[in-house]
């Protein structure tokens, strides 16, 4: 494995040696932006309230010193294995056109340097749940530009290719996304048999559904993509927070199980909660979040590090929504 990720201080720089190896930074904090960290890789910053402490970043690190490049809208760096590419697109009136052309630059850049699988994705939509000019919400105008993106970078409708992917909301306004991609290696994205594929939804939730996977594996390092209360298609316990919480990490407990990964062909040991690593939460409501830190605590134990985040969630209804890492062995070393 030769991508690792952790978090540090917003205010504490990566140490000279690292700094060699820092493929790229992603900065949640109060402000957005895309610039060059102090090594020169690019650090994407995202405008979120981080509940209960300092600003944060999450430093990915790879074997090898990457090469950089920012221009305009769009960074990327790589190491000849990994790829990282951030983008910003500042609020619209109408996102579906942008956000497609966004997107498309980006995955122009993967065919273009030849990383040909995106394994992981996150992306940070300002008002979510808000409308857009034409009344649509903002949430499902940004997915509908997204799917028309992928639809080309695919060539069709496949489904196959799709990975792990966080969609959350933002203190700010606007379209922040970075994705993960490799050239070598062969992810495998996985479904969750206690949730509709989100790309199986039905029309209630947009004219286009959402283009995710549940998780996606790669060198025995599993991704979870943002996992909210959900079974089947619809959101269960609404109102309330600490039940939802608890089914969203049943959902997760369920996705990165044996029983699960081997439904799917995979031949693993399977893992449980315990497992996860860099685990970002997010939560609707500021007041609600000491409840879901109760049951995640409980579930997930003290001693795993957590980050809380107080933002909107792209349903109405969901009130929290989390993502982490189970790390392959030797990820913490």
């Amino acid at each position: 494995m030769t991508i690792r990720a952790h978090f540090t201080p917003a205010t504490q720089p990566p140490v000279p040696e690292q700094d060699r190896h820092v493929l790229a930074t992603v900065t949640y904090g109060d402000t957005s932006g895309l610039a060059r960290g102090r090594g020169g890789h690019p650090d994407l910053t995202i405008p979120m309230a981080v509940t209960g402490g300092d600003a944060f970043r999450e430093v990915w690190t790879v074997t090898g010193r990457p090469r950089w490049t920012l221009r305009g809208d769009h960074a990327y760096a790589h190491n000849g294995r990994h790829l990282f590419v951030a983008g910003l697109l500042p609020e619209q009136a109408v996102y579906t056109p942008p956000v497609r052309a966004l997107y498309e630059k980006a995955f122009a850049i993967v065919d273009y340097l030849d990383y040909s699988h995106v394994f992981r994705m996150w992306n940070f939509v300002g008002d979510i749940v808000g409308t857009n000019a034409e009344g649509m919400e903002v949430y499902q105008d940004f997915v509908q530009g997204r799917a028309q993106a992928f639809h080309t970078y695919m060539g069709g409708d496949s489904t196959a290719q799709l990975p792990a992917a966080t969609g959350i909301g933002t203190q700010g306004r606007g379209i922040a996304f970075f994705l993960l991609a490799t050239k070598r290696g062969a992810p495998r994205h996985i479904e969750n048999s206690r949730q509709t594929s989100a790309y199986h939804y039905p029309d209630q939730y947009g004219p286009k559904p959402p283009s995710f996977a549940r998780a996606t594996l790669l060198d025995d390092t599993l991704y979870v993509s943002g996992t909210a209360s959900i079974l089947g298609h619809e959101t269960v316990h609404r109102g309330d927070v600490r039940r939802q919480t608890r089914e969203t990490l049943a959902n997760i407990a369920h996705l990165i199980s044996r029983e699960n990964l081997a439904a799917q062909g995979i031949e693993a040991a399977g893992h449980d909660l315990k497992d996860l690593r860099m685990i970002k939460v997010y939560v609707r409501h500021d007041d609600d979040v000491p409840a879901v830190r109760a049951v995640c605590e409980e579930t997930l134990g003290l001693g795993v590090e957590v980050k809380y985040l107080n933002v909107a969630v792209c349903r109405d209804d969901l009130l929290v929504e989390i993502e982490g890492i189970v790390p392959a062995r030797g990820w913490d070393l």
